[in-house]
């Protein structure tokens, strides 16, 4: 197998930030954007409007999805994970059949419960679904900044090829089997992000979001014991390496998002596009919270914080009611196990 031809579906940040880095690294790459004009006007300018400031590489070529399927080796969905679906079923009929197919979102589509790679397989039922997940910003990624990625195939040699192909020296994919650990890593630290926010935007202090995020981590641990992940992968960048980025940095939508509700700032309500969080388009854990929550329950997993979190967003519980229910909660010993 080789996969020298590298197209990325969706041309926003993170799509952008990819192309280059692959562009980079001595691949092919075709970036797609949505219609043509979008396609003409950042091939004029040489820039995404989702990340302003930082030029798309000279190697990278950009082209309309409306014109013409992408044809390669390897195909890169660079889309919010509740655009996932509506985009791939318009490349339907167009991938070749054992085309790798790699989601690079991280969440659950809140109507179907669906994971990433359930909704490729679903869709492109011909294609090969992988996942690309991990602690990386994108606008780190485009200027070149070291990050380490994981990167998911259910075949062991798929998923290492992959790496090698996507990888260079400031990019490091670490290849994975265990692609649905790596999809819940990724969903669920997007909702735990949104706490540790709230955290930071209450000015509760060091020691209550490192307490968070730890009890975060032990939720986490559980849901994804729960649905078959494996614990190595969790406590690995595709888990705990992406926890710790997103509840630290404002850089993650999610936690500038729980800082925003933790300042009692005013936020989009859902009928101006903020979606049913208020959280924005691009907030996933805006829109993962109460799937998380609904799939947790069906196998009994105790998520206390990440319940908190999807009844702030439902507007079922105040903040400060999800504070005090947090810290009145009985004591236990400590450990993720149930």
């Amino acid at each position: 197998m080789s996969a020298d031809r590298i197209a990325i579906v969706g041309a926003g940040a993170w799509g952008t930030a990819l192309a280059n880095v692959i562009a980079r690294g001595g691949r092919s790459v075709t970036l797609f954007a949505r219609d043509a004009a979008a396609a003409r006007t950042m091939t004029a300018v040489r820039e995404s409007r989702r990340l302003p400031g930082v030029p798309i590489d000279e190697r990278v070529a950009i082209a309309a999805l409306s014109e013409r399927p992408p044809e390669a080796d390897a195909i890169l969905v660079a889309v919010p994970a509740q655009a996932l679906r509506g985009t791939v079923s318009a490349l339907a009929g167009t991938v070749a059949a054992g085309t790798p197919v790699v989601a690079c979102a991280k969440g659950i589509e809140r109507t179907t419960r669906r994971f990433m790679t359930e909704i490729i397989a679903e869709c492109l039922p011909g294609s090969v679904p992988a996942i690309l997940s991990g602690p990386g910003f994108a606008a780190d990624v485009a200027h070149g900044l070291p990050t380490a990625v994981t990167l998911a195939a259910a075949d062991e040699a798929l998923a290492q090829l992959l790496a090698r192909t996507l990888g260079s020296p400031a990019f490091r994919p670490y290849h994975s089997t265990d692609v649905r650990g790596v999809e819940i890593g990724g969903a669920a630290k997007n909702v735990l992000a949104i706490a540790a926010g709230i955290v930071a935007g209450r000015k509760l202090g060091a020691s209550a979001l490192a307490a968070l995020t730890t009890r975060g981590f032990a939720e986490l641990m559980r849901f994804g014991r729960a649905y078959g992940a494996q614990p190595e992968t969790l406590t690995g960048l595709s888990g705990l390496g992406d926890l710790i980025l997103t509840c630290t940095s404002p850089q993650s939508r999610n936690f500038s998002l729980g800082l925003a509700l933790g300042q009692g700032r005013d936020l989009p309500s859902p009928a101006s596009g903020g979606g049913r969080a208020r959280g924005g388009p691009l907030v996933e854990g805006a829109f993962t919270a109460a799937a998380l929550i609904d799939m947790a329950r069906a196998r009994n997993v105790e998520m206390p914080i990440a319940a908190a979190v999807a009844a702030v967003l439902d507007g079922a519980l105040s903040i400060d009611a999800a504070i005090e229910a947090l810290l009145t909660r009985p004591l236990r010993a400590e450990g993720w196990q149930p």
